[in-house]
């Protein structure tokens, strides 16, 4: 029972979304100290419930947004102290010139996110996933920024760190036969992939095109793909098919 109880409280965690992120991000440099108080954290969850943006998604309360607060105070504590540190005379030869691209905001570099539907990849199997939510951001030791993924369809211990440069995009669209003629040799697509053990989608490449007239509806054509994980073939018709966004 107590593990039921554990299970259910993480599962609680509120998911803001990027934009209610970028907007807490702003807002805390702004206020400090005042983002701790119930009146400022309410005003916040009413604008925030208003957004077309949490259509459909959990409510959350101001409990909630006071925690983010409070967490962000300590990342912040615990930095400082760190930063102090590292600065210390005897660790001068630690010391490098961080690149300016480390310098930008993680605000700044994922707002372009907040307005789009995406998918992710997931590291475990390699296969994409619609994104249900981006639970938070952060930025590694190379700069390049990594998001916590809620799959859509999954539950949240399921939630992966991905990397938004490798493993982020927009949401591929599924191809309607009227459109088979839009495929080409070389083109990369997102591919269905079934086996006896799963079926998900997967990056792959069309090698070939077997076109057929196209007499009802339905589009007759077969069209042969070279999935990029393994390099195996496979004949799939055009249903299985996505059109990747482009790069």
């Amino acid at each position: 029972m107590e593990g039921f109880e554990s299970a259910e409280m993480e599962d609680a965690i509120p998911e803001f979304t990027l934009k209610e992120i970028i907007a807490m991000e702003r807002l805390f440099k702004d206020v400090g100290e005042k983002s701790l108080s119930q009146e400022f954290c309410q005003e916040l969850v009413d604008s925030f419930s208003r957004s077309k943006h949490r259509t459909g998604k959990p409510a959350i309360q101001w409990e909630q947004v006071q925690s983010w607060f409070q967490d962000k105070q300590k990342q912040i504590a615990s930095k400082a102290v760190a930063i102090k540190e590292f600065n210390q005379p005897s660790d001068w030869a630690l010391r490098i010139n961080v690149p300016e691209r480390l310098r930008k905001t993680k605000a700044e570099r994922v707002a372009g996110l907040s307005e789009l539907a995406f998918e992710a990849k997931s590291f475990k199997d390699f296969a994409w996933y619609d994104v249900a939510a981006f639970l938070n951001y952060r930025v590694i030791h190379t700069g390049e920024l990594e998001v916590r993924v809620r799959f859509s369809g999954f539950s949240y211990d399921q939630d992966e760190w991905v990397n938004v440069k490798r493993g982020v995009r927009e949401r591929s669209i599924p191809l309607e036969p009227s459109e088979c003629h839009r495929v080409k040799v070389g083109d990369p697509v997102l591919c269905f992939r079934e086996t006896d053990v799963r079926a998900i989608y997967c990056d792959a490449y069309i090698v070939e095109i077997r076109r057929s007239t196209h007499e009802t509806l339905d589009c007759p054509c077969e069209f042969v793909v070279r999935y990029t994980y393994d390099n195996a073939e496979a004949k799939v018709p055009l249903s299985s098919l996505c059109c990747r966004p482009a790069a």
